[in-house]
């Protein structure tokens, strides 16, 4: 677990242990003249190590991720909001991602009020209420960057998102608006989706066949893909949307399909996550009970590490 100081941190990967050693040196100043305003404690060290020992197979996840976040904090006044939008089948780790921004980027964690998380099911669940969900939001995400700049907007399942609805936040990620009362720029704002899952398979199981290592696989490779498939998709929150027209999206986040050697990456840390003993053949067992495709190569798992929990207690 992440140990926070007063003063900055210094992170060392101990060679061979698989831990990560936190040291206070620097001060979080580092980032940003205001970085510390609203409990906000970015420690990029430390997340960097989690994700190397707990995100698996997401090379491009977490490099684009950490490049962004560091240069963005870097900046004492940004030019505008940090915007990612993350996307992938489920059980790839998009979830848990965002889960470790908010540990290490907030003092408080998930507990902080600056923190805000909204889903389509939960928020806005009747489209005939779209009018109303559009004016709350609308005021909730003024509300909250009046308070604090530094606020994290996390959005997600946008492919289930009603169509028009997010274009109401526009004016609060772009360069050139200006939100009295706060300085908005600084916040950082997060979709997430399944959507462009299919074309990021594709291209995985494509460098597969032609054995090529899949850390060869690059943004390039299957950004264009993912934004033709998200703009053609008339049920996805961003159909239409003035956030896709204006170029608002800073960087789109592709998470790969997870390979058999991965799930069983995935079963050994949620085995020690639980104080379990680390079997070789439960962890075995519960990686051949996934399903994997495609059928006749069972490359990539249908499912991700998605139900690793819930099988391991099958398997005890």
């Amino acid at each position: 677990m992440a140990v926070h100081f007063s003063l900055v941190q210094v992170l060392l990967w101990a060679a061979g242990s698989g831990m990560c050693w936190e040291f206070s040196t620097l001060h979080c100043n580092l980032y940003s003249v205001t970085a510390c305003e609203c409990s906000f404690r970015p420690n990029l060290n430390a997340l960097e190590c989690d994700l190397a020992r707990n995100l698996f197979g997401q090379h491009l996840a977490q490099e684009v991720v950490v490049n962004a976040l560091r240069d963005f904090l870097e900046a004492d006044y940004p030019s505008k909001p940090l915007v990612l939008s993350f996307h992938g089948w489920s059980g790839t780790g998009k979830t848990f991602l965002s889960s470790l921004l908010v540990k290490y980027l907030y003092k408080d964690g998930g507990r902080s009020p600056y923190i805000h998380y909204f889903s389509p099911i939960l928020n806005f669940p009747h489209a005939q209420n779209l009018d109303q969900y559009k004016e709350k939001l609308k005021q909730w995400i003024q509300g909250n960057l009046t308070t604090c700049g530094r606020s994290l907007f996390l959005f997600d399942e946008m492919d289930k998102m009603h169509p028009g609805l997010i274009d109401v936040i526009v004016p609060f990620l772009g360069p050139s608006w200006v939100v009295f009362g706060s300085n908005y720029k600084k916040a950082i704002f997060i979709f997430i989706s399944n959507s462009g899952g299919d074309d990021i398979n594709e291209v995985a199981l494509k460098f597969w066949r032609e054995r090529r290592d899949r850390e060869e696989i690059r943004l390039s490779d299957v950004e264009s893909a993912i934004a033709n498939t998200v703009i053609s998709d008339r049920e996805h929150g961003f159909w239409q949307s003035e956030i896709i027209k204006q170029n608002l999206i800073d960087f789109v986040v592709p998470f790969l399909p997870l390979r058999p050697h991965h799930v069983k990456q995935c079963v050994h840390s949620e085995l020690m996550q639980q104080r379990l003993a680390t079997e070789e053949d439960i962890v075995q067992s519960v990686a051949d009970s996934l399903v994997y495709i495609p059928e006749d190569e069972k490359v990539f798992s249908s499912t991700g590490c998605k139900t690793v929990p819930s099988r391991i207690v099958y398997y005890l």
